[in-house]
């Protein structure tokens, strides 16, 4: 999950162990005293920096919500078209849970069972805010292109979202082997022929 090359902080390290714990023991439920041991310093070391775990749950969920919408206003700024602009955000998010197999499991809920409700709710979140994104993609795709959804904008946005989880899901439970990418190439252009058409002009 690091991006910069520069020496990570004791925060960020930890951060970095509980990833990997998520990928490496996919299913088990992370105890602090077994992140310790991951990150190589005390339990009293780890609440100096986050008082809880689901404080350090969110610090990964904040990981990911800063880096995909980053991502995504940039793919706005230098994107025009509506379907290229759907079609580099969702392969954007897919992407990124591939090369974050850890993170992926998040992203999918797995790895919140048990834990506090908060943290489901975030991840929650940040699919509608993803939705969201889209909807206003496709509402812009009128304006600008003079095209539509075929279907109302929620039910488009919404099936896209869907495109999206169902593939983290999969690949979560296949233990990372079926990779989330894993045909798209062949898949977005058959999906994205029918999401816009002309929009039909009144008199």
């Amino acid at each position: 999950m690091t991006q910069a090359t520069h020496t990570p902080s004791r925060r960020e390290q930890i951060l970095q162990g509980l990833a990997l714990m998520l990928e490496e023991d996919s299913g088990k439920r992370i105890t602090i005293a077994a992140l310790a041991r991951q990150v190589g310093v005390s339990e009293a070391a780890l609440y100096r920096h986050f008082p809880s775990k689901a404080r350090m749950f969110e610090g990964l969920i904040e990981f990911i919500e800063q880096t995909l919408f980053e991502r995504i206003g940039r793919i706005l700024e230098e994107v025009p078209e509506a379907l290229p602009r759907c079609g580099q955000i969702l392969t954007l998010v897919l992407a990124f849970a591939e090369k974050n197999p850890g993170l992926s499991r998040l992203l999918g809920g797995d790895a919140l069972t048990g834990e506090t409700a908060r943290l489901r709710q975030r991840i929650h979140q940040l699919f509608e805010r993803l939705e969201t994104q889209l909807k206003q993609v496709l509402r812009e795709a009128e304006l600008r292109e003079g095209r539509r959804p075929s279907l109302p904008i929620p039910a488009a946005a919404n099936l896209l979202v869907a495109q999206v989880e169902g593939r983290i899901a999969q690949y979560v439970r296949s233990d990372f082997r079926h990779l989330p990418t894993a045909h798209w190439d062949d898949q977005w252009p058959v999906l994205s022929a029918g999401l816009l058409r002309e929009a039909v002009q009144t008199a």
